[in-house]
């Protein structure tokens, strides 16, 4: 069998249901139970909703992001968990240096993924043995299950990655990309959410064949810059390089009341609920953060946002509380509140994070 060579060789490593699957590990009575981490079903009136559930949850249609209430519907008999986030960092910090140990270019995407540059490799054969090596360690040492995609580029990578969950590797060769990508789905490209899939398909796009096949000119008057964009990706391209110092993720949290409220104080204590968490996550991932976000949802979901960033960045608790109600006060008062939340963003560790301008 003749080798496949590459000048680019991109793994990216998805851990599997990571919440769910550090409880498991936690508690091994788990083992075999739909799994829910997120909010507080209460018997099928909860407001919040799922941060994420295993596999046994996912046959019964649960998902991240679902309603627990309606997850509660669907899933009465499953074990219900409230998210325990320092577990979770501690799990995923042992799993990156492992990550690092094994990559040219380590760019970690949040907790439970990261993209690991391997061209060094030289072949696609010699990077999937060491993928194989990868999940074989992270197996051993952590008890966890983790997917992973091979490919040209972090777009084919990350895509891979998801086509044999739990557990899978998937091998995507420069030649094959778009014979890959054709079957998808458009809203298996980067940024496409509801409201862009729902403007696809009313131009009678669903899969990425039939993207590719639309004139550039037609999706940028579509969608502006970013139609130029999703052609390349209909296209396999993606230039980005594996970035060890890319920006993480913003961390956030939100609180849904279980009635709507215009408790102003409920409101302001829940906000600062938010933030001491977003706090704690924030500095046990040795961050600090520069852009503060307050978000809010009224009755009726009409849902709003107020953001703010910082001309030197903070690790203090009370600057974050002093921000956030600040961000807050235009909305207090107005109307009943459904949701609040917060999060902080542009993260970096303290040394890394230089003043927009000299004072």
């Amino acid at each position: 069998m003749p080798l496949h060579p590459a000048k680019r060789l991109v793994l990216h490593v998805d851990m599997d249901a990571f919440f769910a699957a550090v409880e498991e590990r936690e508690d091994p009575g788990l083992k075999g139970r739909p799994v829910i981490v997120g909010a507080d079903p209460k018997g099928g009136r909860g407001r919040g909703i799922v941060a994420t559930c295993n596999y046994e949850a996912r046959r019964y249609g649960l998902h991240s992001a679902m309603p627990i209430s309606i997850a509660f519907r669907k899933c009465p008999r499953g074990v219900y968990l409230r998210p325990r986030f320092g577990l979770y960092v501690q799990a995923s910090r042992r799993v990156m240096v492992l990550l690092a140990g094994r990559a040219d270019v380590l760019e970690p995407a949040g907790l439970d993924e990261a993209y690991l540059d391997v061209s060094s490799r030289g072949t696609y054969e010699a990077a999937l043995e060491l993928a194989r090596g990868i999940q074989a360690e992270i197996r051993s040492q952590e008890g966890l299950s983790c997917s992973i995609g091979l490919g040209p580029n972090k777009l084919v990578a990350k895509i891979a990655s998801d086509h044999k969950k739990p557990g899978g590797i998937t091998v995507v060769i420069d030649k094959r990309v778009r014979e890959f990508l054709d079957p998808k789905g458009v809203w298996a490209l980067r940024g496409v959410g509801p409201k862009t899939r729902e403007h696809l398909a009313a131009m009678g796009l669903k899969s990425v064949a039939q993207l590719r096949e639309v004139p550039v000119e037609r999706l940028v008057r579509e969608f502006g810059k970013f139609g130029s964009y999703l052609w390349r990706q209909a296209r396999g391209e993606d230039e980005r390089a594996v970035d060890p110092f890319h920006e993480a993720k913003s961390i956030g949290r939100e609180h849904t009341f279980e009635e709507d409220t215009k408790d102003r104080r409920l409101v302001e204590e829940t906000l600062l609920d938010c933030v001491r968490e977003v706090h704690q996550e924030m500095i046990s991932e040795g961050h600090w953060c520069r852009t503060l976000t307050v978000k809010v949802r009224f009755a009726g979901y009409e849902t709003h946002s107020r953001q703010r960033t910082l001309r030197l960045a903070t690790g203090s608790l009370a600057q974050l509380e002093r921000g956030a109600l600040a961000l807050a006060e235009p909305f207090l008062g107005q109307r009943a509140f459904r949701l609040v939340g917060f999060s902080a963003g542009t993260l970096a560790p303290p040394e890394d994070l230089l003043p927009l301008e000299q004072p």
